[in-house]
């Protein structure tokens, strides 16, 4: 992989409107957390069926991803994004609208498909301007800012249901929106030349895709990505029951909790930058994926407790979702660093899959008969042992190419 840089330094203000692009996905996913209960007795339905939209969420965003990709390169990354965030803003009123339980499922799967766009043109455009030393960098920088997003979403969604019913929380979803529209055309210039674009059918991009898949300088990165990005999944979608249900804390108390182990992934992913020097994109790949699996366990031996110290359930929670601030740029980058003009597709099919086991992730825990501490300890612990399993494919896979 190539040090050399291949495109202009980039600048703190072009990083942090990637990465409010980006932040639509958390910014969905988080804010309404603090409102499950409430949303849960508006719609007579348990706050776990209530939850549902939860995946539903990651469903979205993985089809929608699949589209974009090649989409982007066919045609650049700006138009996608005009079209995605105009649909996101629509889909998030359609939210406030719904009038039961599986309409809001199916208005949260169209907000995925228009806010997901954003998760696949950063990530192209990234690629399209840096080299893999430079991407790695990007990233990280991007999932520090981005990370405020998870920070202060169920921070500000619990704030407004102390003035407004959950509808509020969508109306604000779809002014940003709006927002990210309007940045879209004032503020992004487009990556991808001219020149550089692939001209593909139905068919090419099936066998585009399926190249891509078979490319293990692509498929061991993403899958070890993935899979140690799997945690997140698990840990948002039981966080409700673990806190609120489990603990008894209240939507403030909740999200001040949840923000913590956000605020985590903030802090490895500051240390990932200034570790860069010091160490290479796979070491802090290592680093990050021994961090979320010892995570794991810890909350595994929580969940096998009779009353578990809540100091000992946020300890694992905070080890297995702040290691991502490692794992996640740096698996990014070097899936990402031979992908060159396929960017686009190539994003597309990680976010795709990243989200896909959000989604799996979610349907498990609906199964799981244990309590819900244990039941989400045990997925954590079986999406992070095998995202270090992936990772030490990596490692291999690079000793050989060297």
């Amino acid at each position: 992989m190539s040090e050399k840089n291949i495109g202009k330094p980039y600048s703190i203000f072009w990083i942090m409107l990637l990465a409010l692009f980006t932040s639509l996905g958390p910014l969905s996913i988080d804010m309404y957390l603090p409102a499950l209960p409430q949303m849960a007795e508006d719609f007579q339905v348990s706050t776990l069926q209530i939850a549902n939209t939860l995946p539903a969420y990651f469903m979205g965003l993985a089809i929608g991803q699949l589209i974009y990709g090649p989409i982007s390169d066919r045609i650049g990354r700006k138009k996608p994004l005009y079209f995605g965030m105009a649909l996101y803003a629509v889909a998030s009123l359609l939210c406030i609208l719904a009038p039961d339980h599986w309409s809001l499922i199916a208005a949260r799967i169209l907000q995925a498909l228009g806010g997901c766009v954003g998760v696949v043109m950063a990530r192209a455009a990234i690629r399209d301007c840096l080299d893999v030393q430079s991407s790695a960098q990007a990233f990280a920088q991007m999932m520090i800012v981005m990370g405020v997003a998870p920070v202060m979403a169920p921070v500000i969604g619990a704030v407004m249901l102390q003035y407004f019913e959950w509808q509020g929380i969508f109306i604000l979803l779809s002014i940003i929106g709006l927002i990210c529209l309007l940045c879209v055309h004032f503020f992004f210039d487009e990556t991808l030349k001219v020149e550089n674009r692939l001209k593909l059918n139905f068919k090419q991009v099936l066998i585009l895709y399926s190249s891509i898949l078979q490319d293990k300088s692509f498929r061991l990165p993403m899958l070890a990505g993935c899979l140690s990005g799997a945690s997140l999944f698990c840990y948002i979608s039981s966080a409700s029951a673990v806190f609120m249900d489990g603990y008894g804390l209240t939507q403030k108390q909740f999200a001040f909790a949840f923000a913590l182990n956000a605020m985590g992934i903030i802090l490895i992913s500051a240390c990932n930058k200034q570790l860069a020097r010091r160490f290479s994109v796979f070491q802090r790949l290592k680093i990050g994926g021994w961090i979320q699996v010892s995570g794991a366990i810890i909350l595994l031996i929580a969940g096998f407790l009779y009353l578990a110290p809540m100091a000992l359930v946020m300890l694992g929670m905070f080890l297995a979702v702040s290691g991502i601030g490692f794992t996640g740029p740096n698996a990014m980058a070097i899936a990402m660093a031979q992908q060159g003009a396929r960017a686009g597709t190539a994003s597309a099919i990680m976010g795709s899959a990243q989200f896909a086991c959000g989604l799996i992730g979610g349907i498990i825990l609906n199964f799981l008969f244990w309590d819900v501490i244990l039941n989400m300890a045990v997925l954590m612990v079986l999406f992070t042992l095998s995202g270090l399993i992936a990772i030490f494919a990596v490692e291999k896979q690079l000793n050989l190419t060297v």
